[in-house]
């Protein structure tokens, strides 16, 4: 019997399912074109007809030597099939079903000499290198049958709802799968989250964590745009989370500034100093210090360790079980902070020196 926490979360996640813009998507995922070659790739919260991961894999399947695109959607979504179109017509999408559309062989199956959209759209209606069925549950990700298909994929990209990251996640590490998704920002300091970070089992995608994107939004939710198809747009806190391979994860971040006492704050309550901006990192403090969540964006892991983070999870030796904790400058509350401290080299410069954080400092 499904439980009430799982009901709960399936009427949240009806009420934040977002559709990304086919340009956002072509963005990012032009920077992991090395490891679409050979794969498996599937969309399990993307719609077939209407989806832009979906939609753009299609249309790069033989550029970029994919061997299997699949796309699951979910049944319940309340957005779906009412303004989007994967052909950009304006004939309505097929009526609203838990679909399951995999890609096999993609070529000019229509003959005019090209490949393009239409020939996916060919594809779809004839079933032709590809297949089109009709889910037997509700095409929930967790549920068995999506489950299934992710054994059998390689990577795994799409946008899930924002209120089931969580879940997402942790089904994505169960099975061991690598990923490139779109997540809230603030998901860094989840407590599920946060430790996969930490640890280095996922990081950002290439684009700027101060870039927020503007995602379609279902009609009753509030929204701040619309674009020359009359989409409703709304500014989202979001970006994109992978634990595939990227150059940019290991560039130094280059240290210009000096520190002192009165640039750098120390808090209240944390054996830190402030570092209000990531480019304001000081070159030779060598203690704990408290930096912006978009720090992440210059994250190198063989320049800086990561000790802690506010708000939810994290704070070593100062977190109290079950309240919130926000650092504080004379008694003013800073927000979300992830603390860093740089890597130490040893005397030989062969390898990095990491210092340990307990609960009374410094080990």
């Amino acid at each position: 019997m499904t439980s009430n926490r799982a009901l709960h979360a399936a009427s949240i996640a009806q009420q934040d399912e977002f559709y990304t813009q086919f340009t956002d998507v072509q963005e990012e995922l032009g920077h992991y074109w090395e490891h679409f070659r050979g794969a498996k790739i599937l969309c399990n919260c993307d719609d077939p007809f209407e989806s832009s991961f979906f939609r753009y894999l299609a249309l790069q399947f033989a550029y970029l030597g994919i061997k299997k695109l699949t796309a699951t959607c979910y049944a319940g979504s309340p957005i779906a099939q009412q303004q989007l179109s994967l052909f950009e017509e304006d004939t309505p999408a097929p009526k609203r079903k838990p679909y399951c559309a995999t890609i096999t062989d993609y070529r000019d199956w229509n003959g005019d000499g090209r490949t393009d959209l239409l020939d996916v759209r060919y594809m779809l209606e004839h079933q032709i290198g590809c297949t089109v069925r009709v889910l037997q549950g509700d095409g929930d990700f967790r549920s068995p049958e999506c489950v299934e298909l992710l054994k059998d994929a390689d990577i795994v990209i799409t946008n899930p709802p924002f209120s089931l990251f969580r879940e997402f996640v942790a089904l994505m590490m169960q099975y061991n799968k690598k990923f490139l998704i779109v997540g809230n920002k603030n998901a860094v300091t989840y407590k599920e989250i946060f430790p996969l970070i930490q640890q280095g089992k996922m990081w950002l995608g290439h684009r700027n964590m101060n870039s927020d994107f503007w995602l379609e939004v279902p009609s009753y939710e509030n929204y701040e745009k619309t674009d020359e198809q009359g989409r409703r747009l709304k500014h989202i806190m979001a970006c994109w989370y992978t634990n595939l391979p990227i150059t940019k994860r290991h560039e130094f971040l280059t240290l210009l500034y000096p520190y002192t006492p009165e640039a750098y704050p120390r808090y209240d309550n944390y054996d830190a100093i402030e570092v209000s901006r990531t480019d304001r990192i000081p070159m030779d403090y060598d203690g704990v210090m408290g930096v912006p969540i978009t720090f992440l964006d210059k994250y190198c892991p063989s320049q800086f360790e990561i000790v802690g983070c506010t708000y939810a999870y994290g704070d070593p030796g100062c977190h109290v079980p079950g309240t919130t904790w926000n650092a504080r400058i004379n008694g003013r509350d800073i927000y979300k902070r992830l603390f860093i401290r740089k890597k130490q080299y040893d005397e030989n410069g062969s390898f990095y020196v990491v210092k340990h954080y307990g609960p009374d400092g410094i080990e």
